[in-house]
């Protein structure tokens, strides 16, 4: 069985019980960050037997590996560095292929940094897009200049070396004065949130220190919002 375990974003308590139960039962616990997966569990205890790495620059062989593990009748925990594994992370390939497969494979659900900053975000939910990370070169243009008439409330991760390009992006074509929620640090000691039209956020003093979850909210919010 491969389960695909959500960990915390950030504050060590957002973790369910059952994925607890999960990783404690493990055979193999497969994390994109073999340290960062042992800080996990050396704080609640967990003796895994096994950590492999798989993260970015993992080649097919290592996804064979895996596959055979679990071929044998392996317990495989499937992890991230924080978070819902498979989402802007390497983790959707092994998913894939177990699928590909017919091996059986279950979700542990929990913490996710897009979901918690859209719930507190204010702005419609029913209809969202959500885009990981933006186009660092090529696509970029093309992709900004579509999200001006994308009618929905659109959710993306930023680098902190890229936050004011980002937003400066945004104002040139043509999204400044659509609102918007910057959260930093999400569940985290330290957690901010900036909110704001684009215009006026490119222009103020945010703390370049961490991981971004920015939120855009659709171009008619302010006046359904009024009625």
């Amino acid at each position: 069985m491969l389960s695909v375990v959500a960990t915390p974003i950030g504050n060590l308590a957002d973790i369910t019980l059952r994925a607890l139960t999960v990783l404690k039962e493990a055979d193999i616990v497969v994390c994109e960050d073999t340290r960062q997966t042992q800080k996990l569990l050396n704080h609640y205890e967990i003796k895994a037997p096994k950590l492999i790495s798989f993260n970015a620059h993992s080649d097919e062989r290592k996804v064979q590996e895996i596959i055979r593990y679990l071929a044998e009748g392996q317990n495989v925990a499937l992890v991230s560095d924080a978070g819902t594994p498979g989402i802007c992370d390497p983790g959707f390939k092994l998913v894939s292929q177990a699928v590909e497969q017919n091996l059986p494979v279950t979700t542990i659900p929990g913490a996710n940094a897009a979901v918690a900053a859209l719930a507190v975000s204010g702005f419609p939910m029913h209809n969202y897009l959500f885009l990981g990370f933006l186009p660092i070169k090529k696509g970029r243009q093309t992709l900004l200049t579509s999200l001006a008439e994308n009618p929905y409330t659109i959710v993306f991760y930023e680098s902190v070396h890229r936050l004011k390009r980002t937003l400066a992006d945004l104002v040139k074509y043509g999204l400044g004065d659509r609102q918007m929620l910057i959260m930093r640090e999400i569940t985290k000691q330290f957690e901010q949130a900036y909110r704001g039209k684009i215009v006026d956020l490119e222009k103020s003093p945010i703390k370049l220190k961490g991981e971004f979850t920015l939120i855009i909210a659709p171009d008619n919010f302010r006046e359904s919002n009024s009625n």
